[in-house]
């Protein structure tokens, strides 16, 4: 992508060409896409290489895990098996703090966009949905965001009426970690109909609206020490909201919001909203070089 002489929206831009980015001097680096896709398909291939070869490395899938012996735990999970069996293993706790630590330090729903192996595959749904969008094939159609708290009370609220993991025979995220680790199953076959969805119906609808997991590390989000920072270099082109499928945590790029950021002076402000996935695809589009990623801890280190 060339984000300094074209707007890189999603109907100019091609799905490939957003694996690289031009500088102003005119050299081609990787985008935040491109490293985030290496990160997901290593940390995969460590899980299936730990089981196929017994390399001992990052062993088990993304519900629990060892890296180099040390225990990993989703919080999500925990918090299922907690309710459906009103008792934790001190390697689920050790687990779940570990994880909850890390994940207020890099950022909360940073999980959806760097580690989950279904966001690789819900970016292409994604592309081909925006282009069946811009051919008038299919509606977009976007919903209230805030359902996706109620699928997670049902869920919890399912393990502990049932005595069960509910959730874990529709999360995809979690069939497609144990299909690369061990092997497919029949349970592909979800996958495929939560894909096809957000192909054909909503933009991102698993990831946006449904998926409890993501919603669970968003709420470490407002607590968490790397943030995505605005700053007045903005000129409001929006098309960061273009790209961006969480694009309600950018309310500060848009022209109205101009005048009252001018009034109080304000020179920088961090995206603090839950939903923000730190993807860095508004990085990676903004010519106004108006959004960067920040550690907020960095003055104490």
């Amino acid at each position: 992508m060339d984000k300094y002489n074209n707007r890189e929206t999603i109907k100019k831009t091609s799905f490939w060409s957003t694996f690289f980015d031009k500088t102003k001097e005119g050299k081609t680096k990787f985008s935040y896409r491109m490293k985030r896709w290496i990160l997901v398909i290593s940390i995969h291939l460590f899980f299936f290489l730990s089981f196929f070869i017994d390399l001992q490395m990052l062993e088990g899938t993304l519900n629990g895990s060892r890296f180099l012996g040390f225990h990993m735990i989703d919080p999500f999970t925990t918090m299922q098996v907690w309710l459906s069996t009103y008792h934790l293993p001190i390697n689920m706790i050790i687990g779940a703090t570990t994880i909850i630590i890390v994940y207020m330090l890099v950022g909360g729903r940073s999980y959806c966009a760097w580690v989950c192996p279904y966001g690789i595959l819900s970016e292409i749904g994604e592309k081909w949905h925006n282009t069946l969008v811009a051919k008038k094939i299919i509606k977009n159609r976007k919903f209230d965001n805030r359902v996706r708290y109620i699928f997670w009370g049902i869920f919890l609220g399912l393990s502990f009426t049932s005595g069960y993991l509910v959730f874990e025979t529709f999360n995809v995220v979690g069939i497609l970690s144990r299909m690369i680790a061990y092997g497919w199953s029949i349970a592909l076959i979800w996958v495929v109909v939560v894909f096809a969805m957000e192909v054909f119906f909503s933009r991102r609808a698993w990831c946006k609206y449904i998926c409890p997991i993501g919603t669970t590390y968003g709420m470490l989000s407002k607590v968490s020490a790397l943030r995505i920072e605005w700053n007045d270099n903005c000129d409001s082109c929006m098309v960061c909201h273009d790209v961006c499928f969480e694009n309600q945590v950018l309310e500060i790029t848009k022209a109205k919001y101009k005048k009252q950021i001018d009034e109080k002076d304000i020179k920088t402000e961090y995206i603090m909203g839950n939903d923000c996935t730190l993807c860095g695809r508004c990085v990676d589009v903004c010519h106004a070089d108006a959004l960067k990623f920040d550690f907020r801890l960095k003055s104490l280190v």
